[in-house]
């Protein structure tokens, strides 16, 4: 007989930030993450929140509830016969009994298995779907305000995940997700030690990024902590390292499927590579290639997050990076000047850098006047971006513009020194 009493599916759901039309939609998104044929109507949401006791939902719905809501289905107050409880044991204490003693009848071993019993909270997919939000914002931090307050709400953010790992209780997949998570926020860390030129402190975050994308399983991600560990390798002049880095991140790339942005990446630090080996030919096969997967990049729907960078003016980048290395600069004024005209304005950060880069080429090739013109736009746009690499580049632009004899290159280092003054290193 249906009647008000709210049992404990109904508190769960509020405390999850849903009303009951919110949560239908919810259930059916997570059904499609999780592979499995469940569906749920408003309707239904009502008969279990409100009838004494409440109709058993059918496995399927059994395993998408608990990985919404992080706690198994007997404490959600439903009546659960001894075959489908979710049992809180250790996988491998389950000797010869069989697997749906474990979870739902659709056999999801990820979805349903919680570990054991802890006096924390239960932790579902509301709290992931927040933490996700919080650290895919950290991507448009770095680039509009800098890597500095990026690190900031990365520390903030590792510190209460790491907390919950320890402390809540959660079923594997949510614990799975959680520790993907870590990965990615260690190899955030990473890429701040190289903004920020603590190479070794970026060395050393990149290496618990990539034990905790190997104990996940992730190959994607252990591609976006090499590509980091490239470059913080090159800085601390481990050639050898760099190179053996770009190699097994091609290896995993092309075993795991990878789209042709991840392989634009992979190409573009196969330039870096080489030329800061001077290895002007070995950049210009890697620059090749690179622009292949960028000519292919267009039919792929879905890129990760981490390189998303990518695109025609990273390309450009590298090929007046390789001329800048084999001492001509006039010819990679050009191409630094696509760069900065193609690269998009969501990623301030990074324009702003390629104008001091193209200031700084314009003057190694006697363009004084230009020069001084890029680094004024600069300094008009420069915000006061709290990332030290991209304040040593300018500080390295002013260094070279009082070696020449120039009104303008006077004038110029001037307002460097205005606009910069007590800026963060």
């Amino acid at each position: 007989m249906a009647g008000k009493v709210t049992n404990g599916l109904a508190g769960l759901r509020q405390a999850a930030g849903h009303t009951q039309q919110s949560f239908v939609v919810a259930f059916m998104d997570e059904a499609a993450r999780l592979g499995i044929d469940a569906s749920l109507s408003v309707r239904q949401l009502r008969r279990w929140e409100r009838e004494t006791p409440p109709p058993l939902p059918h496995p399927s719905q059994q395993v998408v509830l608990e990985a919404m809501l992080g706690v198994p289905l007997a404490e959600m107050g439903f009546d659960v016969p001894g075959h489908r409880m979710t049992v809180a044991a250790p996988i491998s204490d389950a000797g010869g009994v069989k697997r749906r003693t474990f979870v739902a009848d659709t056999g999801a071993l990820a979805a349903g298995a919680f570990l054991p019993t802890r006096p924390g909270p239960r932790i579902g997919t509301a709290d992931l779907g927040q933490l996700r939000t919080r650290l895919d914002g950290l991507y448009q931090t770095d680039h509009t305000e800098g890597s500095v307050p990026a690190m900031v709400e990365a520390r903030r953010i590792e510190g209460e995940i790491t907390s919950v790992l320890g402390a809540a209780s959660y079923t594997s997949r949510i614990g799975r997700e959680l520790q993907t998570m870590l990965a990615e926020l260690h190899g955030h860390r990473a890429w701040y030690g190289y903004d920020g030129g603590l190479i070794g402190e970026g060395r050393a975050a990149c290496i618990e990024a990539l034990a905790a994308a190997q104990l996940v399983d992730n190959p994607l991600l252990q591609v976006s902590v090499l590509e980091t560990l490239v470059l913080l390798a090159i800085k601390a002049g481990r050639g050898w390292e760099a190179a053996s880095a770009v190699e097994y991140a091609y290896r995993l790339a092309t075993s795991a499927g990878a789209g042709h942005t991840v392989h634009l990446v992979i190409a573009l630090r196969d330039a870096n590579v080489a030329t800061h080996a001077g290895d002007l030919s070995g950049a210009r096969r890697a620059l090749s290639r690179a622009v292949t997967y960028q000519g292919r990049a267009d039919t792929e729907t879905e890129v990760p997050n981490w390189a998303q960078f990518a695109g025609p003016f990273e390309v450009d980048y590298a090929t007046a990076d390789m001329y800048v290395r084999a001492a001509q600069p006039k010819r990679a004024v050009p191409f630094l000047r696509a760069a900065v005209r193609g690269i998009g304005g969501d990623l301030a950060r990074n324009s702003v850098s390629y104008r001091v880069k193209l200031a700084g080429v314009l003057l190694d090739a006697g363009e004084v006047d230009d020069a001084c013109g890029e680094m004024s736009a600069v300094l008009d746009g420069y915000g006061g971006i709290a990332s030290p690499r991209l304040l040593g580049k300018i500080r390295e632009f002013q260094r070279a513009a009082r070696r020449v004899d120039s009104t303008a290159a006077r004038e110029c280092g001037e307002r460097i020194r205005e606009t910069v003054r007590g800026g963060t290193a």
